[in-house]
């Protein structure tokens, strides 16, 4: 490497050759030399300076070099002048930049750790060895333990899984299979296993998408055309076998036909309710996205529902008391939907609870942001284990008193819904013998305040 700053190299020379001259010089002084063997003497010092000189500088200039290539990103800085001080100075700018690298690795690490992070699916990363390198949140969640820095198997007891991560570390083999994960998980994912690179010793990435939501939903959607068709077919089928009766035997029987048309009508009925209330909650769903915001006062609406079902409750004994405060109780929402919710609660009270007892309304406000509304019924209570299924599409308790009452099945599931579009709350209690309560909260009206009062009904 030819070195480019002679200057240097002299200065570099006369500091290597300055003890020898010294000694000469006062050896001349002394008289021990003559001048021509001193000047001879210098000669030779200064050659052999040179080239101890060019030695060194030769090899520190390389090593300056590669420190400002380094310094500069592998880039030719275009010379190097070298001396100790150049050298540290050097060496201090690749500290500097190495300090400045570091610091971007580690902004990028966190960056990359909180896009990790963020991922609503579960994503592992192993290393060559099966040890988890990364998890992230959704991953440690899923399977309640802190998964970086152990085995993969320790935390994760799937057979097929392991095997396709052991093969993609083994082979470079890549799965994508839809697996189910055992208790206490108990959900569906599809598991994509894939090397991390073209050697076996890179490690593997995991991710599963969780496809829980989708198999639950295929159920239901399976769930409820059978539950339809069984709904349809037995009035149906009761239909057709009148009208066969009707057609043949006892076609001319006057008393006959005045009991099979009376079924029929009956058997006509329920279907016709069934499908009204089939379009009622496909209706609701459509909408449910879309908040109302039209300010209804529950009181009118429990008034207006009173009267509709007064005369089925009178039919039974069983009184409709309703208890509401003095001060509007407005909140925003859809009328109709709302009369449909406690129509569908207040009528369910009246066919489930108790002869001679009486259907308990009470509208309060248990904060300032909410109101709610409590039917309750005196009838034979609903056991425990059904509790949380009784707002489920065609979920009935007593499946033949239901159909013998004049239900559909989906009631609850019409009011789950509409409560659900209104951003509100339905809470169920009872006690077997004791009856049943079932409690819906709504967020107030803002201007609730502002509302005219509206006529008490009691």
């Amino acid at each position: 490497m030819p070195y480019r700053r002679p200057d240097r190299l002299l200065l570099a020379v006369f500091t290597v050759a300055a003890p020898g001259i010294l000694v000469l010089a006062g050896l001349l002084i002394a008289g021990i030399l003559s001048p021509g063997i001193t000047l001879a003497a210098a000669a030779i010092l200064f050659a052999l300076a040179g080239v101890i000189a060019w030695r060194h500088v030769t090899d520190l200039a390389r090593l300056r070099l590669r420190v400002d290539q380094l310094a500069a990103g592998g880039n030719d800085p275009g010379y190097a002048a070298t001396t100790v001080g150049d050298l540290s100075l050097a060496i201090a700018r690749l500290g500097r930049q190495w300090q400045d690298e570091r610091e971007n690795l580690a902004a990028e690490r966190a960056t990359a750790d909180y896009i990790l992070d963020a991922l609503p699916d579960p994503l592992i990363v192993v290393d060559k060895s099966g040890m988890v390198v990364r998890a992230n949140n959704a991953a440690e969640e899923i399977f309640e333990t802190e998964l970086t820095g152990r085995d993969l198997a320790a935390g994760l007891r799937h057979p097929v899984l392991l095997r396709a991560v052991d093969s993609a570390l083994n082979d470079g083999n890549s799965l994508a299979e839809e697996i189910a994960m055992p208790p206490p998980t108990n959900r569906n994912y599809s598991a994509l296993v894939e090397p991390l690179g073209e050697s076996a010793d890179s490690g593997a990435l995991i991710l599963l998408h969780d496809l829980t939501p989708v198999r639950l939903g295929e159920r239901m959607r399976a769930d409820f055309v059978a539950n339809v068709s069984h709904e349809l077919r037995t009035p149906l089928s009761s239909l057709l076998g009148f009208v066969e009766t009707l057609r043949g035997p006892a076609r001319d029987d006057t008393e006959a036909r005045d009991k099979f048309l009376a079924i029929m009508h009956e058997q006509a009925g329920r279907m016709t309710r069934l499908i009204e209330d089939l379009l009622s909650l496909s209706r609701i769903e459509m909408d449910e996205h879309r908040r109302p915001d039209t300010p209804v006062d529950l009181r009118q609406v429990l008034a207006k529902v009173k009267d509709m079902l007064s005369m089925k409750a009178r039919g039974r004994n069983m009184p409709i008391q309703i208890t509401v405060p003095d001060t509007p109780a407005t909140v925003p929402g859809d009328e109709d939907q709302l009369t449909q919710v406690f129509q569908n609660l207040i009528d369910n009270a009246i066919k489930y609870g108790g002869e001679n007892t009486p259907v308990e309304i009470v509208l309060g406000q248990p904060d300032a942001a909410q109101l709610s509304v409590t039917v309750t019924d005196h009838g034979a209570g609903i056991p425990r284990e059904h509790l949380p299924r009784l707002t489920e599409r065609f979920y009935r308790v007593d499946a033949a008193r239901s159909r013998l009452l004049g239900g559909t099945g989906l009631g609850l599931a019409i009011v789950k819904h509409i409560i659900a579009r209104h951003r509100g709350q339905l809470d169920i209690t009872s006690a077997e013998g004791e009856g049943s309560s079932f409690t819906v909260t709504l967020p107030i009206f803002a201007d609730a305040s502002e509302e005219p009062p509206a006529e008490m009904t009691g």
